[in-house]
């Protein structure tokens, strides 16, 4: 979840540190910190601050340090409380060695204890510190630097991507990677090292990813590339374009906002790529044409929002494709028994594409040798290049910790490829396929337009009405409910206020209890008239106990509109659609609540962006 940036070259290193470390503080963090070596004396220099990186800046401008090797750091809290021993760099006894790391060291605790044995004293909580004091330990009993750091990354277990400077070798970082992101991107007598190419974008488009168990020693000039065995690799040069201009917040008051307003050109954009792929789709998916035609069930993976995006998305591929699938928590898939079926295509979805849960569900499900396809947003990520095909969104790049845009544009594609696999089925003609893009921009025009329709009262008169609740109840049925869980997630996430979901049929089995006057109900209404009319009886449920209505209804639906206290109105549209429609005011309602509670609403608390840890 945190990151870690470095550079080696002509230039100090302190500028592009902390400029990466800025640009990626979307991802969220708790403290931060910053080391180089001396260019006068090769001595280890440091700074670390609780907080916001302008904390650190601050120690700078007091005890100015720098140098032509550095590393840096911003730390969301796995090990230890957020404090200044805690926040990284961690040193080795004597200072000599300095390690900033993203990750888990799951085995911290045995090390720590044998290193504790033979007179290492430690001074944090982190299991970041371990590996400090190890590499200071096998540097004493290596001949070569390249030995010992063999051995160093041999010793240690989990998922993680490390930096580390020695004072022995003053023109050398350390650089590896296991099971976490990591990339090096080479300029002109320089090199700059982070856990994202957003870092350092504008700095250079060639960037190597470094292949997982790797490790790389790397001088301003020179990148020595091996596996865990010590195996020299030959380096993979990517070209890649990212573009950091893109990601300023262009006058809006937040990134939350200017995503939310982006949504639209958003989903319209990853229709338009689709669309254009034409026979080329085959290469990206990893699948032949009988490879698709030949899928008899489908499983869909994601955590938080993308996997509210599946429960979705669940609902096109039964209805439209109508293959029998099944959504899983991709946090909880590698606990669960893998039964093998034959047939079967899974879907994992992250927005990264570097979702630690998901990206481990994948590798499980990729030794199993069942068919894979990751959708995200990012085509350099470690799921595009580990998974056997891949479909990409067209999101741009998403800051704010709440996902929006990337959220719409999952769902938005997912059913554009529910739709595709129909036509390769001959579910469903040409023409119907062209209709169902359509009729994806039409939604996109709708939940643009409905904000517009809604902003004024929501920021002025409903925001601030229902910033004073203290919990809330988001209730939905069928295609609705999920939509009516990421709704609940959004409310959590930025304002944070307590909410809760049920499918509103479950309301009479339980929940009924935590009806009244103080709690609103956001229901979400269903186009199809069965579905409607049961939840025209969930909201008399309601209303008979006294609860207070927030309805996201459909043009018609006069009956249900009567019993709701305050109704968000939708056009019809097809009726799977429906909650991309209602997407947009349900998060600009949300983020002016959150606004209005005085929330940091891009950077809310405990949180980070690219969940890299399980």
């Amino acid at each position: 979840m945190c990151s870690v940036i470095g550079y080696v070259g002509k230039n100090m290193s302190r500028p592009f540190v902390m400029e990466g470390l800025s640009r990626l503080e979307y991802r969220g963090y708790d403290s931060a910190g910053f080391a180089c070596l001396s260019p006068q004396d090769n001595q280890m220099l440091y700074a670390k601050a609780i907080g916001r990186l302008e904390n650190l800046t601050e120690q700078f401008n007091q005890h100015p340090i720098d140098g032509f090797l550095g590393i840096g750091h911003t730390r969301w809290s796995t090990h230890g409380v957020p404090s200044a021993e805690n926040a990284h760099p961690q040193f080795d006894c004597q200072k000599t060695i300095s390690i900033v790391h993203n990750g888990i060291i799951e085995n911290h605790h045995e090390l720590r204890e044998q290193l504790q044995d033979v007179g290492h004293v430690f001074h944090s909580q982190t299991d970041t510190e371990t590996i400090a004091h190890l590499f200071e330990s096998l540097l004493i009993s290596h001949n070569t630097f390249k030995s010992a750091v063999i051995d160093l990354v041999n010793h240690l277990d989990g998922a993680y991507a490390f930096l580390a400077l020695a004072q022995q070798r003053s023109d050398t970082m350390v650089v590896v990677r296991r099971r976490s992101p990591l990339c090096i991107g080479i300029g002109d007598a320089e090199m700059f090292v982070a856990s994202d190419v957003l870092a350092f974008a504008d700095k250079t488009n060639k960037v190597i990813f470094l292949p997982d168990e790797s490790f790389a020693l790397v001088k301003k000039d020179i990148i020595e590339l091996y596996d865990f065995t010590g195996k020299p690799l030959v380096p993979q040069v990517q070209e890649v374009q990212v573009n950091w201009h893109n990601s300023q917040k262009q006058g809006f008051e937040h990134y939350m906002l200017k995503e939310i307003y982006e949504q639209k050109n958003a989903i319209y954009s990853t229709v338009k790529f689709l669309q254009a792929l034409d026979e080329t789709i085959f290469d990206h998916l990893g699948l032949s044409l009988e490879e698709l035609k030949n899928v008899e069930r489908i499983h869909l993976l994601g955590c938080g929002t993308s996997w509210h995006a599946g429960l979705i998305a669940k609902f096109f591929f039964e209805q439209i494709c109508l293959i029998p699938t099944t959504v899983h928590l991709a946090s909880e898939f590698r606990y669960n028994h893998f039964f093998a079926e034959p047939n079967a295509l899974y879907i994992l979805i992250s927005q990264s594409g570097e979702t630690a849960d998901t990206l481990e569900a994948l590798r499980l499900i990729n030794s199993m040798n069942a068919k894979t396809i990751a959708l995200t947003n990012v085509a350099s990520s470690t799921m595009v290049r580990e998974a056997e095909g891949f479909l990409l969104t067209q999101a741009g790049h998403e800051i704010a910790v709440a996902s929006t845009k990337a959220f719409s544009t999952q769902v938005a594609a997912l059913y554009w490829f529910a739709h595709f696999m129909a036509y390769a089925k001959h579910i469903i003609n040409h023409q119907q396929l062209i209709a169902a893009q359509d009729d994806l921009l039409i939604a996109a025009e709708l939940l643009e337009n409905s904000i517009e329709n809604y902003k004024t009262v929501i920021a002025q008169e409903l925001a601030p009405r229902y910033a004073c609740s203290k919990k809330a109840i988001f209730l939905g049925r069928h295609v609705s409910y999920p939509i009516a869980q990421e709704a609940a997630l959004k409310l959590k996430e930025i304002s944070y206020i307590f909410a809760q979901t049920y499918p509103a049929g479950e309301l009479k089995h339980g929940p009924l209890a935590l009806i009244d006057n103080e709690t609103p109900v956001f229901l979400f209404s269903h186009i199809d008239p069965l579905i409607y009319q049961k939840l025209v009886a969930n909201a008399q449920e309601v209303k008979a106990r006294g609860g207070h209505i927030i309805l996201f209804a459909f043009e018609g639906q006069r009956e249900l509109i009567a019993l709701a206290d305050t109704v968000f109105l939708f056009p019809k549209i097809k009726p799977l659609l429906g909650p991309l429609a209602m997407t947009g005011v349900i998060q600009f309602f949300v983020y002016h609540i959150a606004k209005e509670l005085d929330r940091p609403i891009d950077k809310p608390r405990n949180l980070a962006k690219s969940v890299t840890v399980e």
